[in-house]
């Protein structure tokens, strides 16, 4: 029997130690389908659990999947993981040629040259490929040539065949049961668990991916989706997100809504959803409240009705606003989007969004975010004609439109950043725990440059977690900056896209030299979607620099001001001197690196109150942890 291995990467996690909610249901699907069309007498499937590709680091992944000399290694392809995973399709490639690597996913797209560019795979999918796949299994099993096929593309010497005529997903959603059922995804209470109850979008937004899949909806019926939700609590899940494009726009919205309140009746399970204003009710939002939705997101978009239009949006930011109330009143918590870039908007366009999302009190809940022309999309094939230019590579964000400039867009951000008084973006969390109970893979690794051996220096760069902090440590760390630098490239070459942290822990300050060395060499290393997603304003999200001073190490105070211009500083300190510097933590004094291994939960609850949480870090791994659930928001749990 032959075997096809599936995988889906993660989004890279806010923290270390967070979940990421990877959820590999695109991979699952696949292997329902496998079932259903009778290909298990000829195919072994197995999908790659969620908790090993979010530990391991490229070369223990890619050692991973080229166990056994699979016949077949599926990788689904998303904004936020396409380069790595077509760097361990090269990898496995490297350990095992005979493995025939199939890529899909909504980066697969006959407008996408970024990835039909690339080299390491050999069959490409586009669209929906439930159906298809069987197909193009039966092909590959019997060594036949699958070009041809609906949506499919092959490699030949000369390169990429063309695709095959789009395949017309017209399925019922019943006739695939659903992967955690079948148990080709597993449920965990940590995570969320993504559920389908429609596929296909009415709406025509065209900087939206859904239109171009299908614009015919495909419904699972109302006691159909009741009974998965039911069966999904009963297995354990205590987050559950709907992935349908409109929930409250499908048809028997009202039904399905009694109905999961009837199965969810101590809302044990807590659910989030993507709503429109338009026909929302206030019993409609009571309604959901009692089913157990805590949280929803909703599109203001833009206050522009001009554009709005253009981009077949409709709808109009009064009825947002009184949705938003509406929503609040019965209880639950929103995310508001506000694109910056459409085409027709302008700086003054974006502010006046701000001034709405403040008037009605929406700024806690604003998500503001650049736009990205996703392959796939009208917008994308319009580009030229609409005067927008944007970036080739993920995550393919406007550089410039007719009526705003490259600097315009960032500014505008900036401005929005200053009135409502937080980031709109996330910054992944510096991984500062100490070597105690090491993982395996190790996710922190130090060297002392001081005595930096060809065995220390080869532990430094053995392969790693997925998110590693090497700590370079050293009484005079520039004048050992080569030693330095020779490890992180060894970090790089190893790893090359996982996070790293490198954490500076000097035992006499340095020159602030060394770090625009370091960070030279770091920004230098493989792009990636991470390292792109900030790049607009100058920040790389996969590789950074931070620096931990010592209890005992003293510094003047011009030096640490300079310092902490170029990048975030930590002072180790005990949780009762943090408490009492609380309220300068990462502004006027370096973020605390609490060295205790137990601390009083009172004294945790207060810090939380009165410092800024990502000024906070914790040298113990289960305080880090629980810090990260409780205060920072990151899976389950809290600070009590």
């Amino acid at each position: 029997m032959r075997k096809l291995r599936l995988v889906q990467l993660p989004v890279p996690p806010p923290a270390a130690l967070a979940a990421t909610g990877n959820v590999p249901l695109a991979a699952g699907s696949l292997g329902v389908s496998a079932r259903v069309h009778g290909l298990g007498n000829r195919l072994d499937v197995e999908v790659v659990a969620p908790s090993v590709t979010d530990a391991l680091g490229d070369t223990r992944l890619a050692e991973l999947l080229a166990r056994d000399e699979p016949d077949y290694l599926g990788l689904s392809l998303y904004l936020w993981n396409v380069e790595r995973s077509l760097h361990l399709a090269r990898e496995v490639k490297r350990r095992s040629p005979r493995t025939k690597v199939l890529v899909g996913g909504p980066e697969v797209s006959s407008d996408n040259p970024f990835v039909l560019h690339q080299r390491g795979y050999d069959v490409a999918v586009s669209g929906e490929a439930e159906d298809t796949f069987a197909g193009l299994m039966d092909r590959l099993l019997d060594d036949r040539d699958a070009a041809g096929l609906p949506g499919v593309a092959v490699r030949k010497p000369l390169g990429m065949t063309p695709f095959g005529p789009t395949p017309q997903a017209q399925f019922a959603l019943n006739t695939y049961p659903s992967p955690y059922l079948e148990g080709m995804v597993p449920v965990e209470a940590q995570r969320s668990t993504y559920i389908e109850t429609v596929r296909g979008c009415r709406s025509h937004c065209t900087f939206c991916f859904y239109p171009r899949s299908s614009s015919v909806l495909r419904v699972l019926d109302v006691p159909q989706s009741a009974q998965l939700v039911a069966a999904l609590r009963d297995k354990g899940a205590r987050q559950v997100s709907f992935l349908d494009p409109t929930f409250n726009h499908r048809p028997e919205f009202e039904a399905l809504v009694e109905a999961i309140a009837r199965v969810n009746p101590d809302r044990a399970v807590s659910f989030f959803a993507e709503v429109r204003a338009e026909g929302l009710t206030a019993e409609h939002c009571a309604s959901l409240a009692r089913a157990g939705f805590t949280r929803l997101e909703i599109g203001l978009q833009s206050v522009n009705r001009g554009t709005l239009k253009k981009v077949k949006r409709g709808g109009s930011p009064e009825k947002v606003a009184l949705a938003a109330r509406m929503l609040h009143d019965a209880g639950i918590e929103l995310l508001v989007d506000l694109i910056v870039g459409l085409p027709g908007d302008t700086s003054d366009d974006v502010a006046r969004g701000i001034d709405f999302l403040l008037e009605h009190g929406l700024g806690d809940e604003a998500q503001v975010f650049p736009l990205s022309l996703l392959p796939g999309t009208a917008m994308r094939s319009e580009a030229v004609a609409d005067g927008i230019e944007f970036d080739p590579a993920p995550p393919y964000r406007v550089r410039s439109t007719a009526t705003m400039s490259a600097e315009q867009i960032r500014d505008a951000i900036f401005a929005a950043e200053d009135r409502l008084g937080h980031r709109v973006d996330e910054v992944p969390r510096h991984h500062l725990v100490n070597t105690y109970s090491l993982p395996d893979p190790a996710d922190v690794l130090t060297l002392d440059l001081d005595d930096a051996s060809a065995v220390a220096l080869q532990r430094a760069a053995a392969p790693g977690a997925q998110h590693v902090a090497l700590w370079l440590c050293g009484d005079d760390l520039y004048a050992r900056r080569d030693v330095a630098v020779r490890a992180v490239e060894a970090r790089l070459a190893v790893d090359p896209y996982a996070t790293l942290d490198v954490v500076l822990a000097p035992r006499s300050p340095f020159p602030l030299d060394l770090v625009d060395l370091l960070r030279a060499r770091l920004d230098a290393a493989v792009p990636s979607y991470f390292s792109r997603a900030l790049a607009y304003r100058g920040e790389n999200l996969q590789r950074r620099l931070c620096v931990v001073l010592g209890a005992q190490v003293a510094v003047d105070p011009d030096y640490l001001a300079a310092l902490q211009h170029e990048v975030p500083v930590f002072r180790e300190q005990t949780l009762r001197q943090a408490l009492r510097d609380a309220d300068g933590l990462g502004v006027t004094l370096p973020g605390a690196r609490i060295m205790d291994e137990e601390a009083d939960a009172g004294m945790l609850r207060e810090l939380a109150q009165r410092a800024d949480g990502e000024a906070v870090a914790f040298a113990s791994r289960a305080l880090e942890s629980a810090w990260q659930r409780g205060v920072l928001g990151f899976g389950d749990g809290d600070v009590r």
